[in-house]
């Protein structure tokens, strides 16, 4: 196993998560074993795992106490295994806890730091249309960390593709707030870095005008600042196939965060597709 070598970590302490994030690891889990089945019988190609927030590896559920497996854990039990696995987490307990699991694991590397930094300079390029090189990558935040720069190379590589977690309700406290001016600079500024430009002014705000003729405006409903995202990494991204995102709900059903998948396979995208309406079809979502 290599890494990135950070200051010493302070002792771990794990996410606590909710009903909805152990539905999100199940969506992550059972694509992620379709994506390597499939990628596997097509012997050429060198298929790999990527998460860009992977955590501590493992998550307490906050209802139950019960420790759970995360994302990056999953993933190194998928069968048949992914041929490398990239993990980043930018808290250096949490990257110390990733080193410890997976000790002597040659095939795993753990990197503490910036995902948005590490992604675009060290990892994306490892994943090359040319070498045959594939890979699936996890962009969990924890917020509005991601930069829409991330989205845009993944689109580009040909090679790469993505489930993220779109953070509206991070977006909703801090910057669509019912008069965006009022938001914080530093908030302002991260939104635009998520969307990629001020265009989430136009995309999440409608003009109205009372009885006087007085110009305001109006957020738009999450679900059409989702839509707006979604038409964003096909259009200017270039994704070719990002099916209809699942809302992910708390225990009083508000929206936590939009689950996205983007791909530039008809395949993948049928298969997410057809994951989340399981679960719609259920009641689930």
């Amino acid at each position: 196993m290599a890494g990135h070598q950070i200051a010493a970590a302070k002792p771990v302490k794990l996410d606590e998560i909710g009903d909805w994030s152990v539905l999100k690891l199940e969506i992550l889990k059972k694509y992620a074993s379709a994506y390597s089945a499939i990628l596997h019988g097509q012997h050429r190609f060198h298929h790999m795992y990527i998460d860009g927030f992977a955590g501590a590896g493992h998550h307490i559920i906050k209802k139950t106490r019960e420790l759970v497996a995360g994302s990056p854990l999953n993933a190194l039990h998928i069968e048949p295994p992914f041929k490398e696995l990239h993990l980043i987490d930018l808290d250096s307990a949490k990257v110390s806890e990733l080193n410890r699991l997976t000790q002597q694991m040659s095939h795993v590397t753990v990197y503490g730091g910036d995902a948005n930094k590490i992604l675009l300079s060290e990892v994306f390029p490892k994943v090359k249309y040319e070498d045959y090189r594939r890979a699936l990558c996890i962009l969990d935040p924890y917020g509005m960390q991601l930069d829409w720069r991330v989205l845009a190379a993944a689109a580009k590589s040909q090679t790469i593709e993505i489930f993220l977690n779109f953070p509206i309700m991070d977006m909703n406290r801090n910057v669509l707030l019912w008069n965006g001016d009022n938001a914080d600079p530093n908030d302002i500024a991260r939104m635009t870095a998520i969307w990629g430009d001020d265009s989430w002014r136009q995309a999440c705000y409608v003009e109205t005008r009372d009885l006087f003729g007085g110009v305001g405006y109006e957020k738009q409903a999450n679900s059409q600042v989702a839509e707006a995202f979604r038409q964003r990494l096909i259009k200017v991204a270039g994704f070719k196939h990002v099916p209809q995102p699942v809302a992910m709900r708390n225990k009083n059903r508000a929206i936590v965060y939009y689950l996205f998948f983007a791909a530039q396979r008809p395949v993948a995208g049928s298969i997410v597709k057809q994951i989340f309406d399981g679960y719609r079809n259920k009641g689930l979502l």
